[in-house]
């Protein structure tokens, strides 16, 4: 017979696992039109230019924020469960239909509609794991569990790519096959994920304070006006407003750039040497995680100020390493830009909004800094469209420098439930002074 303690052990690896799936599979449907591109360029039957590809993702990605910031507040009212789910079936039906149907106002109207579905996940899953991890093992446990979204960018373009243009030779295929990976993992998240440890019978994992009869009835917008007294949650909002853009524009432009830049690499090869960069992106949120909480006693600021510091150079290194014509070492920079990028992306997107974020609010907290990065998202689809690669990765290298400065005021600040570890700090305090040191 399972005691408490190992039974919170087995949970615990249980919904690590199906919510790294989840968030992973997500990036199939959401990689298949990067990859897409490469053959609707010279698809006559469906002429769509660069600008309006940059113009579809600017849909995608303005649906994308605005679900960030909705769907955090309906995960901490009524739970992950229902909110991911439903996000998972949905991104795989908008991807079969994009798939079949290749009509400017079906892909319209699907990337809309993909965009609200993609954004169920993160703050959802971020709450999912907050409830069965405590504070003080946040920094590495979402580290490590944060490298779901560099895995899914990084297996998702050669899959869709292997059966776009290698399998069946067709750009269809690589909507399709994305569409059937999520579907599959829908199910599995069905079968194995659980909210809560109270959902299976276990004990909260932190105590909670009791409610009284108005918090019980406050509106579901109550968290969101909570985030929006918190300085360190609108802070670290700001911070990732000015990161995203360098992360989406190598997600969705990164085989189209590499191929303009270098086209002796063909259109596999183009959508393979990105992956350098999803892979270092493997590495970036463990070690910032285990940097966080051993190096810097759970003070999420240090480490993301030095990497940001050192994705700036990265940056402004990387058209100069195209012009090269070098895939080794385009492959090395976007590796280094991939270590130095995904680390803070996860630590400011997760960890560190769902500490300075209350502890009823954790999704709304996630939901709020990650739809402030997906607001600076719009501009990593829209600009690689508009503008010249040189300029875009100009700008990128001055908003990371901007958004280590941002950040160095914060350097000290740590969450007050572990101002001093094992003392619990009750929501209202947290609110209102998110700074203790």
């Amino acid at each position: 017979m399972n005691t408490p303690l190992s039974s919170i052990k087995r949970w615990r690896v249980q919904i690590f696992a199906i919510t790294w799936l989840a968030y992973a599979a997500f990036y199939f449907t959401r990689k298949a039109f990067s990859v897409a591109k490469l053959g609707i360029v010279d698809d006559p039957s469906f002429p769509l230019d660069k600008m309006m590809m940059a113009n579809l993702d600017g849909i995608y990605l303005a649906a994308y924020a605005v679900g960030q910031f909705t769907w955090g507040m309906l995960a901490d009212r009524f739970g992950p469960r229902v909110v991911v789910l439903g996000g998972l079936l949905i991104s795989a039906a908008a991807a079969l239909v994009m798939g079949t149907f290749a009509t400017l106002p079906i892909f319209v109207t699907c990337m809309l509609i993909q965009g609200l579905a993609q954004s169920t996940g993160w703050s959802g899953l971020c709450k999912n794991l907050g409830s069965f991890f405590p504070a003080q093992q946040r920094g590495r446990v979402l580290g490590l569990w944060s490298s779901c979204y560099a895995f899914g960018g990084l297996v998702a373009s050669p899959f869709a790519g292997w059966w776009a243009y290698t399998l069946i030779g067709t750009w269809h295929a690589a909507f399709i096959s994305s569409a059937a990976v999520v579907a599959v993992v829908a199910v599995l998240f069905f079968i194995f994920q659980r909210n809560t440890p109270q959902d299976v019978g276990l004990p909260a994992v932190e105590p909670e304070p009791e409610q009284t009869a108005a918090e019980k009835n406050a509106s579901v917008l109550e968290p969101l006006r909570a985030i929006l007294r918190n300085r360190t949650v609108l802070t670290l909002g700001l911070a990732y407003f000015l990161l995203k853009p360098a992360r989406y524009a190598i997600l969705l432009w990164g085989p189209v750039i590499v191929y303009e830049q270098m086209p002796s690499v063909g259109k596999v090869g183009a959508a393979i040497v990105p992956t350098a960069f999803e892979l270092a992106g493997l590495l970036g949120p463990i070690m910032i995680g285990m940097a966080s909480d051993k190096l810097f006693g759970a003070r999420r600021m240090p480490a993301c100020v030095l990497s940001l510091l050192a994705l700036t150079v990265a940056l402004a290194l990387f058209m100069g390493a195209l012009h090269t014509g070098s895939v080794a070492l385009v492959m090395a920079l976007l590796f280094v830009m991939g270590l130095t990028l995904y680390g803070p992306d996860s630590m400011i997107s997760s960890t560190a909004a769902i500490d300075f974020g209350t502890a009823k609010a954790g999704a709304t907290a996630a939901g709020f800094v990650n739809g402030c990065g997906s607001v600076g998202a719009i501009l990593g689809g829209l600009l690689p469209g508009y503008f010249d690669t040189v300029t875009v990765f100009i700008v990128f290298a001055g908003a990371a420098l901007f958004s280590s400065l941002v950040l160095m005021p914060y350097w000290n600040a740590r969450p007050a439930v572990l101002a001093q570890v094992g003392d619990f700090v009750p929501d209202r305090e947290r609110a209102i002074n998110p700074l203790r040191t």
